[in-house]
């Protein structure tokens, strides 16, 4: 019998979005082929302290306590030596049991986690990860370089503006006058680096504006506006892709998002049941074609690699013209959420899914093993 795979499902984290990756995770423990595979799961609590064994189940199922691990972080700061600082970081072998991880499936959602940081100590580590590198991971969570780069792969994308938390607060009139002369009501705030739609509000007025940008800049030091799609009156349509892949990817069937709220927030993404998806999305067959095709642009433009969701507004009526809003490198991946209902409704089944991101972490980390980092092995 071949050997199993020793996979570790890193989940939790300190970012705003814990309680989303914890529900991820639960999915994929869950659904992941225990004949193929050696489950190990690994959580981050809000502190940033690393559990395995019971300490992650604990976490998953909300039974660990955060105030504990106050106490045993400050008692460690205190009392060890600065060779044991580095514990800190990750898990010690012992909790781990007997051998290294083959691979990583981070299920870490927002920062710290989806913006390169984590990525980049898998790869100082030299293990296999889901999902897109550290470059990839980094423009795929800040909305203001993601942009860029569809810009420069001449991608359609709504009209918008980027001010930094600093000019905001230093000039807060001239800022919201920088805003109102680019762009025209309503527009929509959010923090440059955050997903799940916290700390993004749509605004109406300019009433509205100054408590938008101020809660936006709690989450990040840069703020990106945007023009709405749709005017005053209609809501754009809310479609999304997921694609598939490395430098071969693939995109899904073309899914919509009806939200219950006037936009698709946080709530309407994970706390009321009033969203309604619709697979595949009433569009054309062009449309459909076109949307798919831009899927996969976006997701060569940002260097993404395993997964992503790339996410459409569409004109309400009119012209119904299509545009990029942008990618998400670990989307939600409960058994209920789009990324895998998409895949579902396209033919791969959530279990298979897992287990070919799984393949996708192995191929990527093969492929990067032959670049050369020392110039005399390149030259020799």
């Amino acid at each position: 019998m071949a050997k199993k795979l020793r996979v570790g499902i890193l989940f939790g984290g300190r970012s705003g979005e814990h309680e989303v990756s914890l529900l991820s995770a639960a999915s994929i423990l869950k659904a992941i082929d225990r004949r193929k595979f050696d489950v190990v799961p690994i959580g981050i609590t809000k502190t940033g302290r690393w559990l395995t064994a019971g300490g992650a189940q604990a976490l998953l199922t909300g039974n660990h306590s955060e105030s504990a691990d106050l106490v045993l972080q400050a008692e460690a700061e205190t009392t060890a030596s600065p060779a044991d600082a580095v514990t800190a970081l990750v898990p010690d072998a012992a909790s781990l049991g007997s051998g290294r991880l083959d691979v990583v499936f981070p299920v870490l959602h927002g920062t710290f986690g989806e913006d390169g940081t984590i990525q980049g100590l898998f790869e100082l580590a030299d293990i296999a990860y889901v999902g897109s590198g550290v470059l990839g991971s980094a423009a795929g969570m800040d909305k203001d370089a993601m942009k860029r780069l569809f810009a420069q792969a001449r991608l359609p994308i709504v009209k918008h503006v980027t001010v930094l938390r600093t000019a905001w607060e230093a000039s807060p009139r001239k800022t919201v006058a920088a805003i109102e002369a680019a762009l025209k009501y309503p527009i929509f705030v959010k923090p440059a680096n955050l997903g799940s739609s916290v700390g993004i509000s749509k605004v109406h007025d300019r009433k509205e504006l100054g408590p938008a940008l101020t809660l936006a800049a709690c989450f990040d030091r840069k703020i990106v506006i945007e023009q709405g799609v749709g005017g005053a009156k209609k809501k754009a349509r809310e479609l999304e892709v997921a694609v598939l892949g490395n430098d071969d990817p693939k995109a899904s069937v073309v899914g919509e998002i009806v939200p219950g709220k006037e936009f698709y927030d946080y709530e309407a993404k994970y706390l009321s049941d009033g969203s309604v998806p619709i697979i595949p999305a009433k569009i054309t067959a062009a449309e459909s074609k076109q949307i798919r095709a831009m899927a996969v642009e976006a997701f060569r433009a940002c260097d993404l690699a395993g997964l992503a969701r790339v996410d459409f507004l569409m004109e309400p009526d009119g012209k119904r013209r299509i545009y990029l809003n942008e990618v998400n490198t670990l989307p939600g991946f409960t058994s209920i959420s789009m990324y895998p209902k998409l895949w579902q409704a396209t033919g791969l089944g959530y279990s298979d899914l897992i287990s070919r991101l799984i393949e996708l972490a192995f191929e990527r980390h093969k492929e990067r093993s032959r670049t050369s980092f020392s110039f005399n092995v390149a030259k020799g």
